[in-house]
Parts: structure tokens; C-alpha cells; sequence
């Protein structure tokens, strides 16, 4: 049977090329078109360099692209894509998560999917060249790259889109001398353009939505059945106390109140427990 998205075109808003993650898992799966869409600066439902913070959450901006997706480009199919950076979860490094909003007009149906990972995000403050030659080989310099800024996390002007050391040391030079105290700092670009990590993850997001649309739902057949929340409490191995690790999933269709729910089976390891490691 053809798939109902089968050679069906998307629309995608995005001012960073995120295009070339969500793409491809479409065009293998459906052989479907990801149309880029512009027309709207997405910096205005928020900026990782905070000149503008996000008014809502991840779902809500994600779910505001695709509607302006729609509205743009006339098709009946839209992609809104939305990330944010914190700790992986067990504190020690950077983490990406991804999420993506699906929209099918035709239906009425709007389908979620994320990915999550270890992403490029380095920070601090600098003073010297060396030490920023150095910060920017921990953030995987050129091939990420740098946003830098005189004094401090909000200091200004901002530099986006640092890739070359000739325009590294060029715009150190520049910001240093803006500075009040001759410090410098240096982050990482999380825009997806300029961090080929975080754009992994987008892939992986448009993965796990791919294998969603392909699920019918049990209930009505209606495509996008797939997970929607996770139970936690799975219990320890150690000390069989329960722990933040999911002891059920529950799985519901977009279109209509089918549900399933499965128990996780087994333990959750000792590191994962808050009794044990308090």
C-alpha cells in the first residue's frame, strides 16, 4: 500500500538549514519534499545568544513555525523545529534536545517527535589569545562555531557566526578593546548551521518522526501513533527503590483517545538511582 504522505511536499520553516537534517529521513521513508520556507525571522520567537528569550516553551514555538510554515508556503504539510541546551542527565556534560511538530492540515493532526544527545556547548570567559585558541579547541573550532561578546554573557556588541581563525583573532581583537575590564566571552553557535552536533540530533528527530507517521493507530488508522508520555519509577537493581528511569510508556494516536500503555521491564542501574547516589 502507498503511504499516505507518499511523495507529499513540506514545508519547513527555518533560517539555518535545518533542511538538510529533517530531509533526508523523509525522502527515504515517503519520498517526500522538505521545502525550505522563509519569509519569517524565527529569531523573534527567541535566540540562544538571548537578545530575545523564547516567550513559551519548546512545543509552543516549534508548533508556531509549522503553522507559519503553512501560512507561507500554501502547502498542507508543515515541519516547526525548536531545540534547547542543558545538562545530559547525569550532570556532566551538554545536552541537546530536539523536537519537532508535524502538521497535516488534510487531517487536522499535529504528530511530536524528539531526539536527544550530546551537542557542542562551551563557554567562559577569556583574556588572552591563548586561552581563547584554547577554549575554541574544546568547542570543536572551526567546524563549530564561536559567538563572542565584550565582558560578559550579555555584554554587547555581539559577534555571531565566528568559522575562521583570521576572523576569530580579527573580532577577539575588536571585543577585547570593548570591554570596560579587556575580557572577552566566547560561546559556542548553537544554531543548527553552525553546530553539526546539534544538527545530529535534528536528524535523529526527523528519524523518530518518520517512524511515528509510519505507526497507524490500532483505533481509528489515523497515521502518528506513537509515544506520548513516559511513567517514571522503574525500580533500582541495588536498593529496588524507585528511580526517575520510566517503569511504563504510554502510547496515544493524534486523531483520537486510543491508548496503550507497556511496562518497562527489568531495573534501573544504580547510577540512576537518588537513593543510592543522593
Amino acid at each position: 500500500m502507498v503511504h499516505e504522505y507518499e511523495g507529499v511536499k513540506v514545508a519547513l520553516l527555518t533560517q539555518h538549514g535545518k533542511e538538510l537534517a529533517v530531509g533526508p529521513p523523509l525522502a527515504a521513508a515517503f519520498r517526500a519534499k522538505v521545502v525550505r520556507v522563509t519569509g519569517f525571522d524565527t529569531d523573534l520567537l527567541g535566540t540562544f545568544t538571548r537578545e530575545t528569550p523564547r516567550p513559551g516553551t519548546a512545543l509552543q514555538a516549534a508548533r508556531a513555525k509549522a503553522r507559519v510554515g503553512l501560512a507561507l508556503s500554501g502547502l498542507d504539510f508543515a515541519i516547526g523545529s525548536e531545540g534547547q541546551f542543558g545538562p545530559d542527565p547525569l550532570g556532566f556534560s551538554s545536552w541537546d534536545e530536539e523536537l519537532l511538530v508535524f502538521l497535516d492540515a488534510r487531517r487536522g493532526l499535529e504528530v511530536t517527535a524528539r531526539a536527544s544527545g550530546p551537542a557542542r556547548r562551551t563557554h567562559g570567559e577569556v583574556q588572552t589569545l591563548p586561552e581563547l585558541l584554547a577554549l575554541a579547541r574544546v568547542a570543536g573550532f572551526p567546524s563549530h562555531g564561536l559567538v563572542l561578546r565584550p565582558d560578559g554573557p550579555d555584554g554587547a556588541p555581539v559577534t555571531k557566526a565566528v568559522t575562521g581563525e583570521a576572523q576569530l583573532r580579527a573580532e577577539f581583537a575588536r571585543a577585547r578593546r570593548a570591554s570596560r575590564a579587556g575580557v572577552v566571552f566566547a560561546e559556542s553557535e548553537l544554531r543548527a548551521h553552525l553546530n553539526p552536533t546539534r544538527m545530529g540530533v535534528i536528524a535523529r528527530a526527523a528519524e523518530a518522526l518518520v517512524a511515528r507517521l509510519s505507526v497507524p493507530c490500532p483505533g481509528c488508522g489515523s497515521p502518528g501513533f506513537g509515544l506520548v508520555e513516559q511513567v517514571s519509577g522503574l525500580p533500582c537493581r541495588s536498593c529496588r527503590a524507585p528511580t526517575r528511569a520510566p517503569r511504563a510508556e504510554r502510547h496515544g494516536c493524534p486523531a483520537c483517545a486510543y491508548t496503550h500503555v507497556r511496562e518497562v521491564p527489568g531495573f534501573a542501574e544504580p547510577r540512576h538511582c537518588d537513593a543510592c547516589n543522593p
